[in-house]
């Protein structure tokens, strides 16, 4: 019979046994702690960007776009009925120089996870921007002097043509589509 050899007696020893577990814990947690820090840093990624009324301006002021600009709200029922109207717009406008973009109203309690969350539950393609203004005595003439201030609303602007039509209300895809196609074609 082999005489028993230090490092057949250690690895038997309930002291290695535990110096295993520890390491295979050490591991576990490492890898739990590398995930959490994906996930925060994609998570990070995906905060909506809070926007002033000059921020949404200058966001859409190349001349070689056409911007479709609606202003809603998740609490706002004819709004969020009207969201599927623009994600076929962005699809049938994808290659085209046409920018369709949601800008949220939500308060500011609810930007960030109730407004991400409800993105992605509804399946929201286009971008979605926060409105971070908070006085519409100053952001409504900004955006449109014709707006009284009930949401939904639409602004489809090409500032290289001068062109801009604003819509107070509901819109559906038909409509906007056939205002974007005759300005584009002007």
């Amino acid at each position: 019979m082999a005489a028993p050899t230090l490092a057949n007696h250690t690895s038997s020893t309930p002291k290695a046994k535990t110096d295993v577990s520890l390491q295979r814990i050490y591991i576990r947690m490492k890898a739990i702690i590398l995930s959490i820090t994906l996930f925060i840093s994609l998570a990070a990624q995906a905060q909506i960007a809070p926007y002033s009324a000059d921020d949404i301006i200058h966001r859409c002021s190349s001349k070689d776009t056409l911007y479709i600009v609606n202003f809603w709200a998740t609490w706002c029922m004819p709004c969020v009925a009207e969201l599927p109207e623009f994600n076929k717009l962005a699809e049938r406008y994808a290659g085209a120089p046409v920018k369709v973009l949601l800008v949220s109203l939500d308060f500011k309690g609810d930007n960030t996870f109730k407004l991400e969350g409800f993105i992605k539950k509804k399946n929201i393609t286009p971008e979605v921007v926060w409105l971070s203004d908070t006085d519409p005595n100053v952001f409504l003439p900004k955006i449109d002097k014709a707006w009284e201030g009930s949401i939904p609303a639409t602004v489809i602007v090409h500032p290289g043509k001068q062109f801009k039509k604003f819509i107070e209300g509901s819109v559906t895809e038909r409509e906007v589509s056939k205002i974007v196609d005759k300005a584009l074609a002007e």
